[in-house]
């Protein structure tokens, strides 16, 4: 257990105005209109944030957020949002920068959890920060030109800002941009990228800082057994680093020195394109991120926008029945994805199919009543800002498409009733049951990928990964949001920080789950027939100028959308910036020090513990 310093107030404005009283000089409150938070003098970035963490309790960087700003006030900035491990609301703070020089202090050595975020910000806004120890590409390869999500950056085969293109609407006189840009002229590299060196210069930045020198040397002491160092290459074609993922790993003998991992490979800009389309369009590509979550990422963005639909004169909050029925969804969604974890996480410690098949049987059950509520069984576009895309169905149904089908026809309430009550608690049981007083699961896992409390907040990472290290830090209990505050339920934590607690928790959470899921059956059943919109009518009023941040306590951790509007009363509804918070890829900034020391075998274990889709980690 960590002793944590008890926090006599979460007032923000309270901790603001202590900080300005320390850095007079360094600190003035953001005034432009519908934005909130403090603009901290670069030069004494670090200053404050150390006093953020050391003397205000702001120990945990959620995220770091780059922003650019051309053509409003041309300059770029740092959002970043820091909170406190024993709860409340975020104390945003920002630092600017000229575009033509931009350059922000690095606050690695403040929150470690700052690295990949910080690399982020370098590959797509080209914004450097002295003090980063392996500032290079994170997302793209070194061959890539430019820093793609600068306002001033176009790709090959650009059209326009935003959608709907000309081309296609209303018009309808279609072309494929591609039609009218030569093959083998839409490709730029960077001045001084030598496409002879291709192979070469595209793994250099990522062997550099191992401190090797080549890649295989005998160890200097003649006095223990000669063992070989390694470089060693997992993944991204191999099917155990789920996905397109590759970890380099120095190896001496089979004992991890050092782990980096590399992502990318299934990167497509995700945030480019949520800025090009228009706020309510971004709703299904949200799904799209976390593709065993889909529920959960569509409330975490439905959630940011409504913050910033609140400063308008029209907007009306959700109805409790939708209130309701979001959070059956999000709760039915971290069964489903905690099921695919634990049957995953299996098959990664050798456990081929069987356990993943037992797991992924109930979850079936979850997406049938998915794909009756939303069209769809895996990226179910339903949240909507203000409500739901739709009631829940009277039935479920199914049609026969050969003969002697099983056509299924359940009453709604019906199924959620035995689903939420008997299958799903039974289902659970038998996990637990058949896996966790394994012999061969805990020589596997207890010990292993060991992470502390204190490192899990500086790493920070979130959900599981965080509280299977004795953190008990949830969005739902930490900053409330939905109706979670009128629901009775724990804070599943473990006290452990291995592999072994991180399969316990995801059992814990999905009794939680189920806990929560019994108190909204009553509630559906006493709003049945109530609205499911505000105002009971679907449509989205003009999203005012300004920032919000919507974060949810998604089943992979704090899943948050950082989004800001220009406020274009005329022209087209689109996000100035639209940034997601990925859990996926930040937890993995904790997985190299949580591989020291182990062996190859344990890496893949390791990895399944934290729960990554690459979907998100790449976006």
């Amino acid at each position: 257990m960590v002793d944590y310093p008890i926090v006599k107030t979460t007032d923000i404005k309270a901790a603001v105005d202590a900080l300005k009283q320390k850095f007079p000089d360094a600190i003035q409150d953001d005034t432009r209109q519908g934005y909130g938070g403090i603009i901290v003098d670069k030069n004494h970035l670090v200053e404050v944030a150390t006093a953020l963490r050391d003397d205000f309790g702001f120990d945990y960087l959620s995220s770091a957020t780059a922003v650019d700003y051309l053509g409003i006030s041309d300059h770029m900035e740092m959002v970043y949002h820091a909170y406190r491990t024993a709860g409340g609301p975020a104390l945003v703070f920002k630092a600017q920068t000229p575009r033509d020089k931009p350059e922000i202090p690095s606050l690695i050595n403040v929150w470690p959890g700052a690295d990949f975020q910080e690399r982020e910000a370098w590959d797509l806004y080209g914004i450097k920060f002295p003090g980063h120890p392996n500032l290079k590409r994170i997302l793209l390869w070194d061959g890539f030109d430019g820093h793609p999500m600068r306002k001033d950056w176009q790709e090959a085969y650009y059209e326009e800002d935003h959608k709907p293109f000309e081309s296609r609407w209303p018009g309808g006189w279609v072309h494929r941009a591609e039609e009218r840009n030569i093959y083998g002229k839409n490709v730029k590299y960077p001045a001084d990228f030598d496409l002879s060196k291709l192979s070469d210069t595209s793994e250099e930045s990522h062997y550099a800082d191992l401190g090797l020198g080549v890649s295989v040397q005998k160890l200097a002491d003649e006095s223990h057994i000669k063992t070989d160092r390694l470089v060693v290459n997992m993944g991204p074609h191999h099917p155990s680093t789920h996905g397109v993922f590759r970890m380099i790993v120095t190896l001496n003998g089979e004992t991890i020195e050092k782990l980096e991992p590399v992502m990318g490979y299934l990167h497509r800009n995700h945030e480019k394109i949520g800025e090009r389309n228009t706020f309510l369009h971004n709703m299904p590509f949200t799904d799209r991120l976390d593709y065993l979550s889909s529920m959960g990422n569509n409330l975490g963005y439905a959630l940011a926008v409504e913050q910033l639909l609140a400063n308008g004169a029209r907007y009306q909050p959700p109805t409790y029945r939708a209130e309701c029925i979001r959070v059956l969804m999000v709760e039915l969604t971290r069964i489903v994805n905690h099921l695919w974890a634990i049957g995953f996480l299996l098959n990664d410690l050798g456990a081929f199919f069987t356990p993943a098949l037992y797991a992924i049987a109930e979850r079936e059950k979850i997406l049938d009543f998915f794909e009756a509520t939303a069209g769809s069984r895996m990226m179910c576009n339903y949240m909507r800002f203000g409500g739901v895309f739709k009631d829940l169905p009277e039935r479920i149904r199914g049609e026969a498409t050969r003969v002697n089908d099983l056509v299924r026809d359940y009453d709604t309430m019906e199924f959620l009733t035995e689903l939420i009550n008997e299958r799903l608690p039974r289902s659970i049981d038998e996990l637990d049951q058949y896996l966790t007083d394994s012999e061969i699961i805990k020589s596997r896992t207890v010990g292993v990928g060991y992470l502390s409390p204190e490192m899990a907040i500086a790493y920070s990472a979130a959900g599981p990964l965080l509280r299977a290290s004795g953190v008990p830090y949830d969005v739902r209990r930490a900053d409330p949001y939905s109706i979670y505050p009128e629901l009775d339920f724990d804070v599943a934590v473990r006290y452990n920080g291995d592999i072994y607690d991180r399969y316990l928790i995801r059992l814990d959470e999905m009794r939680e789950s189920l806990r929560i899921l019994k108190q909204i059956l009553p509630r559906l059943e006493r709003t049945r027939g109530e609205a499911i919109f505000a105002g009971n009518k679907q449509h989205t009023p003009r999203v005012p100028l300004g920032e919000a941040y919507g974060r949810v306590e998604n089943p992979k951790g704090e899943l948050g959308f950082y989004v800001v509007s220009a406020g274009d009363e005329k022209g087209p509804q689109n996000p100035w910036r639209y940034h997601v918070r990925a859990p996926s890829f930040i937890s993995l900034t904790a997985l190299g020090p949580m591989c020291i020391g182990h062996k190859v075998a344990d890496v893949v274990a390791i990895l399944g513990s934290i729960d990554i889709v690459l979907g998100e980690t790449d976006r």
